[in-house]
């Protein structure tokens, strides 16, 4: 079983964070993405990884070397934006014949993944969605099999959206099936999709069978990754590292501060996630990622992303604010 981890894409949605860092590599909860996926993986047993990079790529590459020496790891450039499928095909050297587990790098979910593992067949991840226009869709009958699958339908006529995890055990049938929708440039936005490609294997007869999800954590914008650090500082709890500096200072539960940080005259959370090294003076934080080397005196903030080195004094705001950026309000 090989872990298959597309992360070429540019994160649009998520800028100006990720002009300076991939989308994966974003904080939450005292971790990156990417780095609950590995160690979620790992924990079932994985430990044959192949990264499709792209942009940003060689963060990638050094931040899986030197957090995870232990794994093997493969690092394919995907260099055009081809879409998912297209990015599959280019493993298909690596993978051989071997099963493999697809985990989207910028989707966390929580599911029974070594009852998946451990099972024969092709398992595909969906959970209920209340816009499924934005997701691959499935459209199943009564007795829960798979009847169709469907890349963000303008009409939907099923609210179960693919999460992003799939487990293949035909590959070779999958890897054909991505070659034919090339072939015949069947593309959505320009780009070979995945469920298209899984939509051709269930036409060959290919058993997809669907696992429902107990979380899905999404990651692609602003306000839902401040969501979803929430949700994993309630359900994991975070922690205070030893080394934070803290003078006259409440921490209201959960919040997690990293190594090198010092607070002083402030109050910080609930729902807080602070990098290392990071100076927070007469400030008030809630609900808030705060990255590292960042400086931040008199302001009151809530429901916001500050960039690494960044810093801001003195205003009430709401703030989405880059790498390497300064504010003073005055």
């Amino acid at each position: 079983m090989k872990a298959i981890i597309p992360v070429a894409g540019t994160g649009a949605k998520l800028r100006p964070h990720t002009y300076t860092q991939p989308k994966a590599l974003m904080p939450l909860a005292g971790k990156t993405i990417l780095g609950y996926i590995i160690d979620r993986l790992k924990a079932a047993g994985i430990t044959e990884f192949v990264f499709i990079i792209g942009y940003l790529g060689e963060k990638i590459q050094e931040y899986v070397t030197t957090s995870y020496p232990e794994v093997t790891s493969h690092f394919v450039l995907q260099k055009d934006r081809n879409g998912i499928a297209h990015a599959i095909l280019m493993v298909e050297q690596i993978v051989g014949e071997d099963q493999i587990l697809i985990a989207l790098g910028d989707t966390i979910c929580d599911f029974d993944i070594e009852n998946v593992l451990h099972k024969q067949g092709n398992f595909i991840g969906i959970m209920k969605v209340e816009d499924p226009r934005r997701f691959g869709i499935v459209e199943m009958n009564e007795n829960g099999e798979i009847t169709k699958l469907v890349e963000k339908p303008s009409i939907p006529k099923s609210n179960k959206a693919l999460v992003g995890v799939y487990k293949i055990q035909d590959t070779q049938t999958l890897f054909e099936c991505i070659k034919q929708l090339i072939e015949r440039n069947i593309t959505e936005n320009k780009e070979y999709s995945l469920t298209d490609a899984l939509e051709l294997m269930r036409e060959k007869e290919s058993l997809l069978i669907p696992f429902k999800v107990k979380y899905w954590y999404d990651c692609g914008r602003k306000d839902s990754i401040i969501a979803t650090n929430a949700l994993l500082l309630e359900r994991f709890g975070g922690k205070v590292h030893t080394s934070v500096a803290q003078n006259n200072t409440i921490i209201i539960p959960p919040v997690d501060i990293a190594a090198g940080c010092i607070i002083e005259n402030s109050i910080i959370g609930p729902n807080v996630s602070i990098g290392e090294n990071t100076r927070v003076s007469h400030s008030v934080i809630k609900d808030s990622i705060i990255n590292t080397y960042a400086t931040l005196y008199e302001i009151v903030i809530d429901n916001s992303i500050i960039g690494s080195d960044a810093s801001v004094k003195g205003m009430s705001r709401s703030l989405n604010i880059g790498d390497n950026t300064e504010i003073d309000f005055g």
